[in-house]
Formats: C-alpha cells, sequence, structure tokens
C-alpha cells in the first residue's frame, strides 16, 4: 500500500479523497492555486503545495508542476478525482515515465475511450449495442447533411473529445443543422483544442442509465449496479439516483453483462463508468465510458456499502478486487443533488462569493459531500458545484422524504444556489413518480 498520496484535484473531491487515505491510514499532499490557499483540502492534508495561478490551466491543468510537487513531497502516487487531468492520457503518461502510480487505467485506455469515435468503434466491434450513427468523424458540413439524412431527424452532433456536456447539440430538421455544426464545432475546440465531430441518432425521451465498474489488475470486472441520471439541464446533471425505477431485474443483469464485456474489451483497470441510453422499450445502447471516478460515485457507495475511491487505491496498489459478482447487493435507494453557487432565477448565472453562514441539514440517511465552511470564499475561477446532498433510505419514497427534508434545512447564506429549484424538482408530479428523462427539466420548466 502506498505510504503518501497527493491529490490532483480540488474542492469536495479532494476532500472526499483525503477523508479515504486517511481511512486507510495513508498520508496526503494537497496542491492548490494561489486563489485556493484557504481551501477546505488544503487545510485538511497533511502537506499542501502551492502548483500556480489560479487560472486552471496554470495550475491544476499544469502537469509539469503537479509532477514537481509529487516529486519533491515523495508522494507514490496521484489521484486525480474528476475533471482537470483526470482523464488526460498525457499526464497519465508523464506519472508512468516519472515511476508515480497513476490512479486511474492504463493512458492508452483514457486515450481510447476518451476518443469518442475510437470509442464507439471498439464496442461496435465487441458486440456491443451503440446508437445507430456515422462510422468515424464527420470531415465536413456536407457530410454531416449527407448522414443526418439517411439516419434520419433527430439527430445528435457531438465533439469527439467531448465531455461534460460540451460541443454537443441536437438537431431536429435540416434547415437548423448548418448553424448547430459550426456552433458544435466551435464549442469543442475551445473546450477540447480538438473541433472533430461525429454524428448519431437522436433517441427521444430516454433515460441515462450508467454503470458503475470496477476492475483490478488480474483480468476480474464487476458492476456495482446502476445509477440513474437522467435529471438534467444542458446535458449536465443535477440530480441522481440508484438504483434506477425504469430497470427490472432482468433488465439489470443483461445491461450490466454487457457493461462488464465493455470494460473487458478494453483491458479496463481501475473503478470507471460505462453510460447507456435506455429507450422506453427498454432498448439500450453504448454511449460513453468515463475513465475516472464519477462526481455521483455517493449514491453507488451508499446502496452497496462499497468505498469506491478505497477501491481505486487498492487496485493501484496491485490489490485483487475483494468481491466477486456475487457479493454486490443493492440495498435501499440513494438520491443525489448537486448544491451549484448559481442563480436559477436569473439564467443559472454563477454566484461566487463569500459565504456568510451555512447549516448543513443532518439526521437518518443523510450525507453531504462539501469543502464549504463559514467564511469560505467561493472563487469565480471554476466549476460553480459547491457541494452534494446525499439522501438514502429503505425505498425510493423515503430517500425522496428524507431528501426534501434535507434541502429545507440547508441554508447557505452570501451567495445565490440553487437548493429551492432542486427541491422544486423533487417535489414535481412525474418526478415523483418516476416519470422522468433527459428532456425532463427542459420540458417541465421550459428551459433550455
Amino acid at each position: 500500500m502506498f505510504k503518501r498520496i497527493l491529490i490532483a484535484n480540488r474542492g469536495e473531491i479532494a476532500v472526499r479523497i483525503i477523508r479515504a487515505c486517511r481511512e486507510l491510514g495513508i498520508e496526503t499532499v494537497a496542491v492548490y492555486s494561489e486563489v485556493d490557499r484557504e481551501a477546505l483540502h488544503v487545510l485538511l492534508a497533511d502537506q499542501a503545495v502551492c502548483i500556480g495561478p489560479a487560472r486552471a490551466r496554470d495550475s491544476y491543468l499544469n502537469a509539469k508542476n503537479i509532477i514537481s510537487a509529487t516529486v519533491l513531497t515523495g508522494a507514490e502516487a496521484i489521484h486525480p478525482g474528476f475533471g482537470f487531468l483526470a482523464e488526460n492520457s498525457k499526464f497519465a503518461e508523464m506519472c508512468q515515465e516519472c515511476n508515480i502510480t497513476f490512479i486511474g487505467p492504463k493512458a492508452e485506455t483514457i486515450a481510447t475511450m476518451g476518443n469518442k469515435v475510437k470509442a464507439r468503434q471498439l464496442m461496435s466491434e465487441a458486440g456491443i449495442p451503440v446508437v445507430p450513427g456515422v462510422e468515424g468523424v464527420i470531415k465536413n458540413f456536407k457530410h454531416a447533411a449527407k448522414a443526418a439524412k439517411e439516419i434520419g431527424y433527430p439527430v445528435m452532433l457531438k465533439a469527439a473529445a467531448g465531455g461534460g456536456g460540451r460541443g454537443i447539440r441536437i438537431v431536429h430538421s435540416a434547415e437548423d443543422l448548418k448553424k448547430a455544426y459550426e456552433t458544435a464545432k466551435a464549442e469543442a475546440q475551445a473546450a477540447f483544442n480538438d473541433d472533430d465531430m461525429y454524428l448519431e441518432k437522436f433517441i427521444e425521451e430516454p433515460r441515462h442509465i450508467e454503470f458503475q465498474i470496477l476492475a483490478d489488475h488480474y483480468g476480474h470486472v464487476i458492476h456495482l449496479g446502476e445509477r440513474d441520471c437522467s435529471i438534467q439541464r444542458r446535458n449536465q446533471k443535477i440530480i441522481e439516483e440508484a438504483p434506477s425505477t425504469i430497470l427490472t431485474p432482468k433488465l439489470r443483469k443483461k445491461i450490466g453483462e454487457t457493461a462488464v464485456r465493455a470494460a473487458q474489451a478494453v483491458d479496463y483497470q481501475n473503478a470507471g463508468t460505462i453510460e447507456f441510453l435506455v429507450d422506453k422499450n427498454g432498448s439500450f445502447y453504448f454511449m460513453e465510458m468515463n475513465t475516472r471516478i464519477q462526481v455521483e460515485h455517493p449514491v453507488t457507495e451508499m446502496i452497496t456499502g462499497i468505498d469506491l475511491i478505497q477501491e481505486q487505491i487498492r487496485i493501484a496498489a496491485g490489490q485483487r478486487l475483494r468481491y466477486n459478482q456475487q457479493d454486490v447487493i443493492l440495498n435501499g435507494h440513494a438520491i443525489e443533488c448537486r448544491i451549484n453557487a448559481e442563480n436559477p432565477a436569473l439564467g443559472f448565472r454563477p454566484s461566487p462569493g463569500k459565504v456568510q453562514i451555512t447549516l448543513w441539514p443532518g439526521g437518518k440517511g443523510i450525507r453531504l459531500d462539501s469543502a464549504l465552511y463559514n467564511g469560505y470564499e467561493i472563487p469565480p475561477t471554476y466549476d460553480s458545484m459547491i457541494a452534494k446532498l446525499i439522501a438514502y433510505g429503505k425505498d425510493r419514497n423515503e430517500a425522496l422524504s428524507i431528501m426534501g427534508r434535507a434541502l429545507e434545512e440547508f441554508v447557505i447564506e452570501g451567495i445565490d444556489t440553487n437548493i429551492d429549484f432542486l427541491f422544486t424538482i423533487l417535489n414535481h408530479e412525474k418526478f415523483i413518480t418516476g416519470q422522468i428523462d433527459t428532456g425532463f427539466i427542459a420540458r417541465k420548466f421550459n428551459l433550455k
């Protein structure tokens, strides 16, 4: 087992990893930008190293500085969390070249699955169902127009190197294609420095279902059930839950086995997520693979009792998986709400600033992952997510009741948040009855 791990991230996920390491008796090293000097992950870690100015590209995306901090502090491994360098294959290669363990899959796996076109082709070859679409990248607008006509509208344009909902456009008619194609390419270039696009059939009113995978270095792969991530705004997840209301035990088994085969097809190692679209008829299609821990991993931990961060660390240290598939039993129901510093009434405008007072919810079935504290200054530089509130109950109704009560208790003063908006969603009749899909928010709240 490692003696010391550097955490190449910030915010609640850095705090989450520090806690997991502490329970394993592992020392931690935090890295921080100049604006994060007083951040909670810096205060909690055994050591902390400043790696640059506020801008992410100068600090949390500065691979050389992070590697230098690792060597300087004698850390043996790096946990990248999610976002920033978590799915950067070149960074994983740099770690390997410097004899530092990257807590995640192999660099070549990250590169393959990070390219949505390559991933799609590989899954298709492995017999994994994929959404009907173009094989390879779109060469130009003429190619896109021809492909869309053949496949039939609506279609979805996606950035080949995409993630996080960026570089995606849904196109309902030929008249809308040109503008969507140009804006998606521009967005992809700005976000990923890569404007390659691919095109596939848009599955209408699907559920976004993802399966959590654990795989060790010895060919042992299991899944830990699904998470339903259908409540989204602009392709960004807002509420996630496990298990899904749409999956029967038979369908869960079928998709779970498919997810394991998908991971085996790329010789996957460590924790990962296979994402699917599931239509009204129960047909499912591979969408993408995330080669990292997910924001929504706590709901899986709550219903399985398995600490995913600790398992990541054990796998990276060369240990064998401690579980077989039959050991994974789903108990109860968990729901996660992402608490963002934003103002829904003003078009979800980000709301950085000083947290004057925060009163956290508690009681039976509540977990809160956050890096907030009274007096903390939320910088305008990074993602607006400031906390994850997780509720657990014996069934979905109880989990919903606990979550509703917890949202009412949650107080954050000094900034705007989306807490009231989340409460409104949870109390919508269609959400309560599980009649949701990825377009739920756009339709029910008239939001684009």
